[in-house]
């Protein structure tokens, strides 16, 4: 077939070998998307596969637009018959029709994080715990942990070393919290993120009929990015082949950067244990980057041990050296950056999207934005506050949301008394604790008001239900655009932000016009052929940072490293390069850490094409202190061969892979030339604490006392200093030198 000639060998076979179970291992910039597009085509216009059988779980959901758009022009129309998407968006749709089965509605709410932690919230406040103690978003985090492992809250109180964990971090009732946060959620017909993967693993294990009709529908099952699947998502995937046995999982190792997320690198590693007659494909080909960032990437990813071994090679040319830049501050680092790409662009003629600025944390955007601003270049920021965060745009879904499902908790406490209708607090409170209590549906209490509140308040909620009914009533007739219309005209919202003539109450107004587009152009959009307001809904819950970015202008981008995941540009700076930054000071603590994190520089580094900067400052404000920083250890693991050094860096400033005697240093940079054997950059070896190693107690800490340090081994405090509340040992170590620490956060053994 025609299609079929473009691909490389190893491309083709992976595109041909359909069926049983098959592992295509595909390399940064080997042409993935392009092989699982090919891939369903072949499916549908060789094998003659109907496209409602096939079941395709990509990253995003722009990633499955994209694709679909792809595969229509090679394989037809049909094409748009296949099952894809993002996880959580295919389970969602098999939810809405399910969801019965397991008691949720099928117009149950999907939660965001921002309405998780407002319900974490109140249960705090109403268990009167320390809010300090028992913060939303680590409470949300250790309940989205367990349900990613399907531990459920009756697992969770049931288990002993569960309970014994959270009594060791002071935070006893976490099981009572998880358990009264499932029971709302319940209540209110909602579903958080995690949810809709946990509660589809419910489904498929309480009711076999379910899952045997998915098994049959999808003889086909395609997963992508496999090496960032959690548990919870790769055991629906398993039990929905299981039947057809035909799977192909996409990913590579080398880029597994979720653990935080529950992502677990073990289910790539170990698929061949679950599949003992798989058939595996290696795209090693790198079609995105030059040799020298190719080479350089190769050298950085070669240091960890947990990997499946590929040998990543291009025929694109040589390319430049990669520059290393040190400046003074992370000031400097940001004014060098920006000038560097002031420079690029007028020389190369290249646009501000050829250029990228990626970093380990989002707080060092600041010094970058700051010094491109003052070059008047323009720049965008991923994984800000989107548009969909913002407050007017998260009211007007509030009130679409509780029309659609009024048994929304969160909508509900957001929408009662704004704008103004005189319905306080303490009203709102004897609503919800009235509907907990005699256990009845929020919305009953609701129109029932009078038999809770009495008095105006009473009246107003009346009034409130009226308007509401009134809304659902528009929301059978109408389609999304015209009941969304109506809600934000009658609800009040529109004339509120309308009145407000300040410039920010002037944005505000736009954007929630801008929303009423964007219901407008969902409406329009042919291949929505559902076009209700619960609909549309359940399509902006499920967007991701990535798919929320519809900005066309001409911008630089500055983004987190794991956002600029699947992304390429012409020209990549990764800034920061210093020990306790990147790699990040909480990822030492084992192999495993370390080796997330430099599975992270990997990433970092194949997003360039043409170029690549690496910049580190010596001095660095965190956490409200200037601090001095050392280069990360990161820099001596890039091959020396594929470096160029700023001309300003003496021999001894020079991180240890790239010193060397009687470089020439008179022209801008010191090249360093490549020799066909290349020493391998050396690293110093981090301490390897003993099995019994158990921090100490740091309060009573003194000077000349022998600590151990799980990181940098044995030494001796020479001083303790106390700034405000930090306390801080200043420790000369056996192999690291001197290091200061602040004791808050050093996990240190005192020996005597």
């Amino acid at each position: 077939m025609d299609y079929l000639k473009s691909l490389n060998p190893q491309q083709r076979e992976a595109v041909e070998h359909t069926d049983g179970p098959v592992m295509i291992i595909a390399g940064a910039g080997s042409g993935k998307t392009r092989v699982l597009t090919y891939r369903i085509a072949h499916l549908i216009h060789a094998k003659g596969v109907d496209a409602f059988n096939i079941l395709s779980l990509t990253f995003t959901n722009k990633a499955a637009a994209e694709m679909k758009h792809r595969i229509e022009s090679l394989a037809g129309l049909d094409a748009r018959n296949t099952w894809m998407g993002t996880f959580h968006s295919v389970f969602a749709k098999i939810l809405r029709v399910e969801a019965q089965k397991i008691g949720y509605p099928s117009n149950f709410t999907i939660y965001d994080s921002d309405d998780s932690k407002s319900l974490i919230r109140t249960l705090v406040k109403e268990l009167r715990l320390d809010d300090k103690v028992y913060k939303p978003s680590v409470v949300l985090s250790r309940i989205s942990g367990a349900k990613n492992r399907l531990i459920s809250w009756q697992t969770y109180q049931n288990d002993p070393f569960v309970k014994a964990d959270d009594e060791a971090a002071m935070k006893p009732r976490l099981g009572e919290i998880y358990q009264r946060y499932q029971d709302r959620l319940f209540k209110a017909g909602a579903m958080d993120f995690d949810d809709l993967l946990f509660n589809t693993n419910v489904l498929f294990r309480d009711h076999l009929d379910v899952l045997n009709k998915y098994q049959h529908r999808f003889k086909y099952v395609m997963v992508d990015e496999f090496q960032d699947t959690n548990l919870s998502q790769y055991l629906i995937t398993k039990k929905l082949a299981a039947t057809h046995q035909n799977i192909c999982v996409v990913g590579d190792d080398a880029q597994s950067i979720y653990a935080f997320r529950g992502a677990d690198i073990q289910n790539i590693l170990n698929f061949e244990k679950d599949y003992p007659d798989l058939f595996v494909v290696k795209l090693e080909q790198n079609y995105r980057s030059t040799k020298t960032i190719v080479e350089a990437a190769n050298s950085i990813i070669d240091k960890n041990k947990a990997q499946l071994k590929k040998l990543v090679w291009t025929s694109n040319p040589e390319g430049d050296l990669i520059e290393l830049i040190k400046a003074t501050s992370d000031n400097e680092e940001g004014r060098i950056v920006a000038n560097t790409i002031f420079e690029e662009k007028n020389n190369k003629k290249l646009n501000n999207s050829d250029f990228a600025i990626l970093y380990r944390t989002n707080s060092q955007s600041r010094s970058m934005e700051e010094a491109l601003r003052k070059l008047n270049l323009t720049y965008k920021i991923v994984g800000g506050l989107s548009f969909y965060q913002r407050k007017e745009i998260k009211d007007l879904m509030a009130y679409m949301r509780f029309t659609v499902n009024p048994a929304d908790e969160e909508a509900f406490k957001r929408i009662i008394n704004y704008p103004k209708r005189g319905i306080g607090d303490t009203s709102v409170d004897k609503i919800l604790v009235s509907a907990y209590e005699h256990d009845i549906p929020l919305w009953d209490v609701v129109n029932n008001a009078h038999s809770f509140l009495g008095g105006k308040a009473g009246n107003s909620v009346i009034d409130f239900s009226t308007m509401i009914k009134a809304f659902q009533i528009e929301v059978e007739r109408k389609d999304a655009f015209e009941a969304a219309s109506s809600i934000a005209k009658q609800s009040g919202l529109l004339r509120e932000l309308y009145e407000d003539k300040t410039i920010e109450g002037l944005n505000r107004y736009e954007n929630v016009q801008e929303l009423l587009n964007a219901i407008k152009e969902y409406v329009d959009n042919p291949e929505n052929p559902e076009k209700s307001l619960g609909a549309f809904l359940q399509e902006i819950a499920l967007l991701s940072d990535n798919d929320q970015d519809k900005d066309k202008t001409d911008a630089i981008t500055l983004m987190t490293i794991h956002s600029s995941k699947g992304l390429e540009f012409k020209q990549v700076f990764v800034v920061g390069m210093e020990e306790d930054l990147f790699p990040s000071q909480m990822m030492m603590q084992s192999r495993e850490d370390l080796e997330e994190e430099r599975r992270l520089f990997y990433v970092a580094t194949t997003r360039a094409m043409d170029k690549l900067y690496l910049t580190y400052a010596l001095t660095r404000y965190r956490y409200g202190r200037l601090l001095n920083c050392e280069p990360s250890r990161f820099l001596e693991e890039v091959d020396p061969a594929c470096i160029k050094v700023n001309k300003r860096m003496t021999s001894r400033e020079m991180p240890g892979a790239f010193r060397s005697e009687g470089l020439p240093g008179s022209s801008g940079f010191i090249g360093i030339k490549k020799q066909p054997e290349t020493r391998m950059a050396t690293t110093m070896k981090l301490h390897d604490p003993g099995p019994d190693f158990k921090p100490s107690n740091t309060n009573n800490l003194k000077a000349e006392q022998l600590v151990e340090h799980p990181k940098f081994g044995f030494g001796k405090v020479q001083k303790i200093e106390t700034e405000g509340l930090n306390r801080k040992a200043t420790i000369q170590f056996e192999h690291f030198g001197e290091k200061t620490l602040l004791l808050s956060f050093a996990k240190l053994r005192i020996i005597d």
